[in-house]
């Protein structure tokens, strides 16, 4: 082959994870990212695979569904969609981070890629309208897409939260993102749906 390229990478699945910080890795060693355990956690359970890391810091939805054009370009076999953290963190209207939502779902669903769709719970300084359609949109677009829907990306952190339980040991000191073994927590939760995902992907 021309370009050096085995059988065996031929055959790898590419998934391809759209988020903003929480996938980047922001503030973490590059191999103690989402991204990097995430592909280790699946090759580690027998799947012949690389993720790919399609963060970026500060991203929002509509970020997100500006360049999901360029993400689907690269073919990607499934996608990981992670957004709506920076959504929440300025306030934006719920009804627009699920349009947005839905316009990287509908070109994902097109492109024939199947998705997990990874939620945030809302806090409740917004008010319960706001969190019921902020939390209630990634139900509802993971129903219309037949996505793997995953309510909280943030899951373990979260139950750890509502126990009333110190963060200390799983976030960084901004309190916003997780350190190494928060990273490490988030993947074995999420894994098995990842498993899920991969099993939609026509072989």
């Amino acid at each position: 082959m021309a370009s050096g390229a085995t059988p065996a990478d031929a055959e790898a699945l590419r998934l391809t994870a759209l988020g903003d910080s929480l996938t980047q890795g922001y503030g973490l060693p590059q191999e103690e990212g989402f991204v990097p355990v995430l592909q280790d956690w699946l090759q580690g359970r027998g799947h012949d695979v690389t993720v790919i890391n399609a963060g970026v810091s500060g991203d929002t939805t509509a970020g997100g569904a500006a360049r999901v054009d360029w993400t689907l370009a690269d073919a990607p076999d499934a996608m990981i969609v992670a957004l709506g953290g920076n959504d929440l963190l300025r306030g934006i209207d719920p009804a627009s981070s699920r349009a947005n939502l839905d316009a990287i779902l509908s070109k994902a669903q097109a492109a024939g890629v199947p998705v997990l769709l990874a939620g945030l719970p809302a806090p409740g300084n917004y008010g319960p309208d706001f969190a019921r359609d902020f939390e209630g949109m990634y139900v509802d677009l993971a129903a219309e897409y037949d996505a793997v829907l995953v309510p909280d990306f943030l899951g373990p952190i979260g139950e750890k939260a509502t126990q009333g339980l110190s963060l200390a040991d799983l976030m960084q000191d901004d309190r916003i993102h997780p350190n190494a073994e928060g990273v490490r927590q988030i993947v074995d939760a999420i894994g098995p749906e990842v498993e899920a995902l991969l099993t939609r992907v026509d072989q």
